[in-house]
């Protein structure tokens, strides 16, 4: 037998029956010109009634009344329908092959418009405190010229400054006033812009339309993280995998190429385009960059892809040290002795990000065990692939699936790495998944139809984990009044107290005022606190004078973090609230239904010359 290339198109892609082992695993598709089929007239009608019923569904949220699950507990039945017919219509859409592609991208779009623009149409204001402090960010850059200088709790964003430099040109470009207005929006588009390196990835490994939408569906039905807002991480994961998109590309070309062929590894122009992507993620984010390498690395050990994994992981690699080694040597330095302990601790690192239950809201209970409930379905419908879908194991999905896991072990990220290597491992589960799911070659729509209830249940999964903490996530047009006052009207030195980070744009004008936020601080402050506010409060206030009074918010989304996540006994604003208003020195300054702001100035001090 003759020398064969050591990556074949046949390794890449199912074989099937008939004439579709020829082309890698398709099935070659009817003439449109047929006489439509009822199965395609119920799939292209569900379609605009299911989001038809999604808008309609929209007009009556009580948005006040969330409490343990969030958006869950309020959203109408019609909501729901909603979402059932969407996705029983792609189910059927995915039982015939002869619909048209653009019908499965235009559900995969209508999945993401009910799922991420939802909160986006019924919230009056920005979602997400972190994406408020993006916000003040990039406003900072543009106000100092390209630096957030003299706040050490921002200082890391001047080291990987690339998202935010890129945003501080887009609103300097557009004329907008800051980058509020369509950071509102952000979560829709990333999803969006998402799916093209999806798709790419998925054509690289077979053109059977079935698996390639099937993978596309599961992953938005499984990516609850939450990692898709105005935040770095959202820009650097898309770039991500967009680079591995590429990869996979280059990966299938050079296995079509004839055997023994010479022809470079990388065309010089997508090489180029290769590293240009990998350094904007480098100078973009810090974690990012090392799941960059680590999946070049595992992609890298079969030897058959060495030939175009070598170029691309060096430069990446590289790109990565000096960087980390000139630009974020501040922060690397400072950090250097956690780092190398965190490498001693794998076990602590891997189950730091499972929230303690104990104290949590018993709604926050259920919507942790549901979060890791579907994390652990979709690695062991992934791992069930990998055994019974023998030409998976040539396609480099299993190896990203596990590619997180080496970065997983060696650092907690804060608790959020366990939450991290899971988002980066789903492109290659969900792919892993749909083809044990749609993988067949009888009676497709039986088998589909059949398949339908789990993809329910991944959509059920999700929404407990991407709507149920929105009672704290969202804020009201109150809120954020009440923080315009403190942050713009407020003597500049004055001091910012705040109970948790829920506060929508503290850190606005934030060179002007320094900040405490009390739930961050170590037990035994928080103990006092909860024992008596105002002397639980005296360490951080007591040097208040005339000219630099402290100013103490308290909201509505600051006490709902307390309830939902246990960390402060639920009461204790209210008790904060009126402990304050009796004690001398307190004075209310701003006052409306969701926010109060209190005044102290300590009443021994005196104004100072």
């Amino acid at each position: 037998m003759g020398k064969r290339s050591p990556l074949t198109t046949s390794q890449w892609a199912p074989r099937v029956t008939g004439e579709t082992r020829r082309s890698g695993g398709a099935q070659p598709a009817a003439p449109y010109g047929r006489r439509t089929t009822a199965t395609q007239w119920v799939a292209r009608a569900a379609l605009p009634v299911a989001l038809a019923l999604w808008l309609l569904s929209l007009r009556h949220v009580n948005l006040n009344a969330m409490t343990d699950l969030g958006l869950l507990q309020v959203l109408p039945v019609l909501f729901w329908v909603a979402l059932g017919l969407l996705a029983a219509g792609f189910c059927v859409a995915l039982s015939d092959r002869r619909m048209r592609g653009g019908w499965f991208a235009a559900y995969v779009i209508g999945l993401i418009a009910i799922l991420h623009a939802t909160p986006a149409l019924l919230y009056p204001t920005l979602r997400y405190g972190w994406a408020w402090k993006h916000v003040a960010v990039v406003d900072a850059m543009i106000r100092n010229g390209g630096s957030v200088p003299g706040a050490p709790q921002l200082d890391v964003y001047d080291q990987w400054p690339g998202f935010f430099h890129l945003n501080a040109l887009v609103v300097q470009a557009t004329g907008l006033e800051s980058s509020l207005g369509y950071a509102v929006w952000a979560p829709p588009v990333n999803n969006v812009l998402l799916l093209a390196p999806l798709l790419l990835i998925y054509r690289a490994v077979t053109t059977e339309r079935r698996l390639v939408w099937g993978a596309v569906w599961i992953f938005y039905s499984c990516s609850w993280v939450g990692q898709d807002y105005f935040a770095p991480q959202a820009f650097a994961f898309m770039l991500f995998v967009t680079l591995i998109a590429l990869v996979m590309g280059q990966l299938r070309a050079a296995a079509e190429q004839p055997a023994g062929s010479r022809a470079r590894a990388w065309p010089v122009g997508r090489y180029l385009t290769v590293v240009l992507i990998m350094a904007v993620i480098v100078c973009s984010h810090p974690l990012t960059p090392l799941m960059m390498v680590s999946a070049l690395v595992a992609l890298s050990l079969p030897r058959r892809n060495r030939r175009v994994l070598l170029p691309v992981l060096g430069a990446g690699a590289l790109l990565t040290l000096v960087w980390d080694a000139t630009v974020a040597r501040p922060f690397v330095s400072a950090n250097l002795s956690e780092f190398v302990g965190a490498l001693l601790k794998p076990d602590s690192n891997v189950v730091s990000g499972l929230a303690a239950l104990g104290t949590a809201a018993p709604g926050q209970v259920v919507v942790s065990w549901v979060d890791r409930g579907l994390s652990a379905a979709v690695f062991l419908l992934a791992a069930l692939a990998f055994v019974m879908r023998r030409w998976t194991r040539r396609t480099g999905m299993a190896l990203l699936v596990l590619a997180p896991m080496p970065v997983l072990i060696a650092n907690s990220y804060g608790g959020e790495m366990i939450f991290r290597a899971y988002l980066f491992a789903l492109p290659a589960a969900a792919f892993l998944i749909s083809a044990l799911l749609f993988e067949f070659r009888r009676r497709p729509r039986l088998r589909v139809l059949l398949v339908a209830p789990l993809l329910l249940a991944m959509l059920g999964g999700l929404l407990f984990g991407y709507y149920g903490k929105e009672s704290a996530n969202q804020f009201t047009k109150d809120e954020v009044a009440a923080t315009h006052f403190v942050t713009a009207t407020t003597p500049p030195g004055s001091l910012i107290v705040s109970l948790t980070s829920d506060v929508p744009g503290l850190e606005m004008n934030y060179d002007r005022h320094p900040r405490i936020q009390l739930n961050e601080q170590e037990f035994a402050v928080r103990q006092r606190l909860v024992n008596d506010p105002i002397e639980g409060m005296e360490p951080f206030i007591d040097g208040a004078t005339v000219r630099e009074p402290a100013y103490i918010v308290l909201s509505r989304a600051q006490a709902a973090e307390c309830y939902l996540n246990g960390t402060l006994p639920a009461d204790t604003m209210r008790r904060m609230d009126t402990a304050m208003a009796n004690t001398p020195g307190f004075v209310k300054v701003f006052g409306n239904q969701d926010a109060v702001v209190y005044r102290y100035q300590n009443p021994e001090a005196k104004e100072a010359p």
